[in-house]
């Protein structure tokens, strides 16, 4: 069972997540990881969620404020071995839920296309196409 936990960016789990995250995009940015570094600092997130199987951290997200009332969605992170079974999605949807009571009433990704959280994005994307469309037929 996966366990969601809303904090912030002083989580021990959040940070040990991010630092193997660090280490995932250094080795797909490669040179221009130094560019991209400088915005995925996250001294001051203040709306993190670790994702637990078990007690033991699996996954991450956090949210932060892009411009008035669009949240940005950074740091996504689910260990290698856990993929595929859900959590980055439980992840993804806890803080779309945050940002709505936070009253974002938008949400946006800036990432690298190699990166597979954008699957995540286009399983989102499709899981809703379908919703739209049983709707209509209704």
């Amino acid at each position: 069972m996966i366990h969601l936990l809303r904090t912030d960016s002083n989580n021990k789990d959040f940070q040990y997540l991010v630092n193997l995250l660090d280490k995932h995009l250094h080795i797909l940015n490669g040179n221009k990881n130094v560019f991209f570094a400088q915005y995925n600092k996250i001294d001051a997130l203040k709306h993190t969620i670790v994702a637990y199987q078990n007690n033991i951290p699996v996954g991450c997200g956090a949210i932060k404020e892009y411009e008035y009332g669009i949240a940005e969605i950074k740091r996504m992170y689910v260990l290698e071995d856990k993929r595929g079974l859900g959590i980055a999605t439980k992840v993804l949807m806890e803080l779309e839920k945050w940002a709505a009571e936070l009253s974002y009433t938008k949400c946006i990704l800036e990432t690298s296309i190699h990166l597979a959280v954008l699957l995540l994005y286009i399983k989102a994307i499709i899981t809703d196409l379908y919703q739209i469309t049983d709707n209509i037929k209704e």
